[in-house]
């Protein structure tokens, strides 16, 4: 087990099967040492973790939504680098795709629950430049999409 799964052991979280693309795209790319990752959308217990901030899901609710991207994310890292989860060296860029009204101002809190994440399952290395914007709908009807760009060795 790598030291990043180790970690993630230790907050009660197993990366699942990297999820298949939902339409005619790839779930990564790699460039040179940088994995640029599709975005990944929310989901709780296999199903679409569906909702619009501002009407029917609260921030805190977003905010767990986008964990459950970020878990997806790293587990198309861990995909990328040969199910060696230990090759990735940071996160370099998240952006977050918030499914909110138009008066729902917290994106930023939302898109959190992915950043956190990161810094409390990979320390330094999950530190990263983002973006955390409102999104009118998002497929499914989900809460969050969030894409990312790593580094690996």
């Amino acid at each position: 087990m790598s030291a990043f799964e180790t970690r993630l052991a230790e907050l009660g979280v197993t990366l699942p099967n990297a999820p298949a693309p939902a339409a005619n795209y790839v779930p990564y790319v790699q460039v040179g040492d940088l994995v640029h990752v599709s975005g990944q959308i929310s989901t709780q217990d296999g199903a679409f973790l569906t909702g619009k901030l501002g009407d029917d899901m609260s921030a805190d609710e977003g905010a767990a939504a986008a964990r459950s991207c970020a878990i997806a994310l790293l587990a198309q890292v861990k995909a990328a680098c040969g199910g060696d989860l230990d090759r990735l060296q940071r996160v370099v860029k998240l952006v977050g795709f918030v499914n909110s009204t138009a008066d729902f101002g917290e994106q930023s809190i939302v898109i959190n629950g992915a950043s956190d994440f990161m810094v409390e399952a990979l320390g330094d290395a999950g530190r990263h430049a983002r973006s955390a914007v409102s999104a009118a709908s998002l497929p499914f009807g989900v809460a969050v999409e969030i894409e990312g760009i790593f580094q690996i060795k």
